[in-house]
C-alpha cells in the first residue's frame, strides 16, 4: 500500500479460517476484496495454543470442502502446526489477496457518501463493505476473583505452552472445557499434582459404535441447531483429540490422580473456596453423554445400520472420594499450589470497529453474520448461524452465506448506478430536443423571426 488511499469494494479483517473462507467465496462471486492480517495467516493456531494441541475433530471433518489435509489419515487429529499449514496452503490454492503484517486501527462510516474509511498501520483504505473475521479468541478472560499473589504463577490457557513452563509444585486448573481438561491431563501425566475445577459441561463420546461424535451430531441434525437450548449459555463442551482421541471421563481422570473440585468461588488470604456443585455438574455431563448414546442407538435401529454394539460405553466408574467428599476450600500453600491455569475462555474485542453494530454489552448485533449496521459483517463467531459455526467447516458455510449477501447488495448498487446513468441520458436527450424545437419554432415563424431581429422588440421584452 502507498500513502494515498486504497480503494476496494470489500475489506476482510483477519486471515484465519474465517478470513480465508470469506476470500474464497468472494472470489467465486467476482467481488473485489482485500484481506488484512496483522500477523501471519492462521496466527492464533500458531502462537495462542499449547504445544501439544491437536484439533478436536478428525481431519475428514475439520476442514474446508475444497481440500483435504496432506500427509495425515482422514481419521487422525491434526496438530496445530498442521492446521496452520493447511490454511496457508488453502490461501495459496485460491490465490487469496491477503496482506500480512498490516494492522487495522480504526473503521469509521463515511459521512454523506457510501462506505467506510479504514485506518491501518500502512495507510488509509476506503471500502464499501467491511467483514470482521477476527474470530472469538481475541481477549483472554481471567475473572476478577483471581488472587493478587505474586508468589503464584497465573496463566490464561492461551499463554500456556507445556509443563516445563511452570514452576515446581502443584497446579490448579480453573475450567473444565476442552482446553482445561486437556491441560490438566497433560500436567498430571508430566508428574504434577493437579486440581481441576469443574463447572457445568457437556461431554459427548469421542466415538460410539464405530463413528466419531462429529458424525453423530451431523446425522442427528445437532450441528444445524439454530440456537442454544435455554439454560446452556454457560455450559462448556469437554472433548479431545489428544493421543488419538478419547472420551473425556472426569471420574477416570480422578482415578488417574487429578483432584476434582467444584466451580472456583473465591480467593481469600491464601485460601480458595469452591462451590459445592461438583456432583451435580458431573451428573449433568453424564446425562448429556447418555442422551447422545440413546439418540445414536435410535438412529441405528430406525435406519437399519450395521454398526457394532458397544454396551461397555454405558459403564460408569464409581464416584471417587473427591466427588463423594468434595473439597470446600483449599489452602494454596499447604497444597503446594504454585501455579493457576485459567481456562476460562475469551471475549471479543471490536474496539477498532467504530460503527453502530453492537449492543450495550459490546456484542455484535447481527442476523447470520449480517450486521444491523449496513455494510458490516461478522464471520467466525460461535453460533453465528448454527451450532456448527465454531467448527472449521461451519465457518466455511457461514462465509458463503455472507458472501452471497454481499454479492446481492452489489447488484442493487449496479442497478442504482445504471438507473442514474439512464436518467441522465434521458434528461440530456430531452434538453437537446427542447433546444432543437425552440430553434425550429423561431425559424418557422416570420413574426417571431422579425421580432427576434428588431432591437426595439428585444428591448421591450
Amino acid at each position: 500500500m502507498t500513502e494515498k488511499t486504497t480503494q476496494i469494494d470489500t475489506l476482510v479483517v483477519g486471515a484465519g479460517q474465517a478470513g480465508v473462507a470469506m476470500s474464497e467465496h468472494l472470489s467465486n462471486l467476482g467481488v473485489p476484496h482485500l484481506v488484512l492480517e496483522r500477523e501471519r495467516i492462521a496466527e492464533r493456531w500458531r502462537t495462542a495454543r499449547w504445544d501439544s494441541l491437536v484439533a478436536n475433530g478428525p481431519a475428514w471433518h475439520d476442514r474446508f470442502p475444497g481440500m483435504e489435509f496432506a500427509d495425515i489419515s482422514r481419521d487422525a487429529f491434526a496438530t496445530k502446526e498442521q492446521v496452520a499449514e493447511y490454511f496457508e496452503a488453502y490461501a495459496r490454492k485460491i490465490n487469496a489477496p491477503i496482506r500480512t503484517g498490516v494492522e487495522v486501527h480504526k473503521v469509521e462510516r463515511n459521512e454523506g457518501r457510501p462506505g467506510f474509511t479504514i485506518a491501518t498501520s500502512e495507510g488509509l483504505i476506503e471500502a464499501q463493505r467491511v467483514v470482521a473475521a477476527t474470530g472469538p479468541f481475541q481477549r483472554p478472560i481471567i475473572p476478577p476473583i483471581a488472587p493478587d499473589d505474586a508468589s503464584i504463577t497465573q496463566l490464561h490457557s492461551s499463554a500456556y505452552r507445556n509443563p516445563q513452563q511452570l514452576p515446581e509444585g502443584a497446579v490448579l486448573v480453573v475450567g473444565a472445557g476442552s482446553s482445561g481438561v486437556q491441560i490438566a491431563d497433560e500436567l498430571q501425566r508430566s508428574g504434577k499434582s493437579v486440581y481441576l475445577s469443574v463447572g457445568p459441561h457437556d461431554r459427548p463420546p469421542r466415538a460410539y459404535r464405530n463413528r466419531d461424535f462429529c458424525w453423530w451430531l451431523g446425522v442427528l441434525g445437532e450441528w444445524d441447531a439454530a440456537a442454544m437450548k435455554p439454560g446452556t449459555e454457560h455450559v462448556t463442551i469437554a472433548v479431545s483429540g489428544a493421543r488419538g482421541g478419547q472420551t473425556i471421563d472426569f471420574r477416570r481422570l480422578a482415578y488417574q490422580g487429578i483432584t476434582l473440585v467444584g466451580r472456583t468461588q473465591a480467593f481469600n488470604n491464601g485460601t480458595v473456596t469452591f462451590e459445592q456443585d461438583l456432583a451435580e455438574n458431573l451428573a449433568r455431563g453424564d446425562d448429556n453423554y447418555l442422551s447422545l448414546l440413546d439418540a445414536a442407538d435410535d438412529y441405528i435401529a430406525r435406519n437399519g445400520l450395521d454398526l457394532p454394539e458397544e454396551p461397555e460405553a454405558r459403564a460408569t466408574l464409581p464416584d471417587p472420594q473427591c466427588v463423594t467428599h468434595p473439597l470446600q476450600q483449599l489452602d494454596l500453600a499447604e497444597a503446594g499450589i504454585t501455579a493457576i491455569i485459567w481456562a476460562t475462555g475469551f471475549a471479543v474485542d471490536y474496539s477498532w470497529l467504530q460503527v453502530d453494530a453492537f449492543d450495550a454489552n459490546g456484542k455484535p448485533r447481527h442476523q447470520r453474520g449480517v450486521s444491523t449496521e449496513p455494510g458490516v459483517y461478522f464471520v467466525g463467531l460461535p453460533w453465528l448461524s448454527r451450532r456448527g459455526s465454531s467448527f472449521i467447516w461451519g465457518v466455511w458455510h457461514d462465509a458463503k452465506f455472507i458472501a452471497d449477501h454481499i454479492a446481492t447488495q452489489r447488484q442493487y448498487f449496479v442497478y442504482h448506478d445504471s438507473a442514474q446513468a439512464q436518467h441522465s441520458r434521458v434528461q440530456n436527450s430531452q434538453a437537446q430536443n427542447s433546444q432543437a424545437q425552440n430553434s425550429k419554432d423561431v425559424q418557422d415563424s416570420p413574426v417571431r423571426a422579425s421580432q427576434a431581429q428588431d432591437p426595439q422588440v428585444q428591448a421591450a421584452n
